[in-house]
């Protein structure tokens, strides 16, 4: 599915420099639960930003099923956005007085999927996503922030992705509540979804069922999570 070669990625502001990403390859298999774990300044959200097609490579090919995007235009790479990756973030990014059916079926009424359809789909994501039907017409702003990260979850299902590409989505969640959020991604995982999760936590990543450690725009490891504390 993700196939990564000897990217690179250089910023220029002037005649100074920045060399955030420096010969990173590697490759995700459909339905594989992946930990992409670095420190601040490491290069991991650059790689995001590549993964996730917000961004291109300075040198090197990613390529996707199949295809090498790292050339596509910008409209073809919001075409992708759109058709194959779902986007969890840290802060929620939830309409505050809009109800969490509606939050959910957001993306769907951008695409022109008619009421009726869009909101039978976001009442299947936010269900897979671990809410309840009890949950489908509160606000977002009457929500814990475990329930509002997982509507954030149901809002990045609702497409049917092939990628859900989750960035630090514990950062604002107290341990308890984490731990939760994380147990809706391996459930995502267990039913065939494959997982690309960003942090500098090694306890997040361990989450994971493997762990790609990157510092200073390089990998330094990439190995199965059970055998990272060894590594």
């Amino acid at each position: 599915m993700i196939e990564v070669r000897n990217i690179t990625k250089t910023y220029s502001n002037g005649d100074i420099s920045t060399q955030a990403l420096e010969g990173v390859s590697f490759v995700i298999k459909d339905g594989e639960y992946v930990a992409i774990m670095g420190p601040s300044g490491s290069g991991k959200s650059t790689l995001m930003h590549i993964l996730g097609c917000l961004d291109t490579p300075t040198s090197g090919q990613y390529l996707l099923d199949g295809k090498n995007v790292s050339s596509f235009s910008e409209v073809e790479l919001a075409d992708i956005r759109k058709e194959k990756i779902g986007f969890v973030f840290q802060a929620f990014n939830l309409l505050p007085r809009a109800t969490v059916v509606r939050n959910v079926a957001l993306p769907l009424m951008y695409a022109g999927v008619p009421k009726e359809e869009r909101m039978e789909r976001a009442r299947g994501a936010i269900l897979a996503a671990g809410l309840d039907e009890a949950h489908l017409y509160y606000r977002s702003n009457q929500l814990s922030g475990g329930q509002m990260q997982r509507v954030a979850i149901a809002r990045a299902l609702v497409n049917n992705p092939t990628i859900v590409l989750a960035d630090e989505p514990t950062g604002n969640l107290d341990t308890q509540t984490g731990e939760i959020v994380l147990g809706t991604f391996k459930k995502l995982n267990d039913e065939g979804r494959t997982i690309v999760l960003i942090t500098h936590e090694p306890d997040v990543a361990i989450h994971a069922k493997r762990i790609i450690h990157i510092k200073d725009g390089k990998i330094l490891s990439d190995t199965p999570a059970k055998d990272y504390e060894n590594h």
